[in-house]
Parts: C-alpha cells; sequence; structure tokens
C-alpha cells in the first residue's frame, strides 16, 4: 500500500476547513458526538442539503468518516487522523520559520 501524500493530505485539509459551515460541522461533530444530516440541520443555521454536500467534501478530506445506520441513516464521526497531518505540516512550516524570524527580530532589534 502506498504511503499518502502527506502534502495533498494536508491540502484537502486546508481546503475543507476554508469554509465556515464545514468548521461549524467539524465543531458540532466534536461536541455531540456522532450525527446524521438531518441531527445537524437541527443544530446548525444550514439546511440539510448544504450539510449533505458539506459532509460529502468533509468525507473527501477524511475529515469525517460515514457509518451506516438504520433505516438507511447514515451518520458521520469525526477521523482525526488527516488533521494531525495538517498540524504536523503547520509545525514543520512554524519550525522553518522560527530561525528567519529569530533573525530578523535580533537585526530589528
Amino acid at each position: 500500500m502506498d504511503k499518502p501524500d502527506l502534502e495533498a493530505v494536508a491540502q484537502e485539509v486546508f481546503t475543507a476547513l476554508a469554509d465556515p459551515s464545514r468548521r461549524g460541522i467539524l465543531a458540532a461533530l466534536a461536541a455531540r458526538g456522532p450525527a446524521t444530516a438531518t441531527d445537524l440541520a437541527a443544530q446548525l443555521p444550514i439546511t440539510r442539503q448544504a450539510i449533505a454536500k458539506h459532509l460529502a467534501l468533509l468525507a473527501e478530506a477524511g475529515l469525517v468518516v460515514a457509518e451506516p445506520g438504520e433505516r438507511r441513516r447514515v451518520r458521520y464521526r469525526l477521523d482525526s487522523a488527516p488533521m494531525k497531518v495538517a498540524q504536523q505540516f503547520l509545525a514543520a512550516l512554524a519550525r522553518d520559520w522560527d530561525g528567519p524570524l529569530a533573525a530578523l527580530r535580533d537585526r530589528l532589534t
């Protein structure tokens, strides 16, 4: 099995997180646990159809996992693995910036 392209994973996560509605959906799932699109529509100021579209993009980015439930209802739960990849990407970027920023600060002071 091929190792996932970490930069591609981070790109998908950042694209998914760019939308405030998707961030709201992730926050609702984090706070209340797995939920259906209908459950989320009752909690958020977004239509069920819009939530379903956002959930599809979040699933594509690997941030949520669809689990079949009873009566053909699909519940979505968080998957933190892609978020951890994005965090590692940001941490590496921050480390790369620390040296030049410290040198700039020293030069300016």
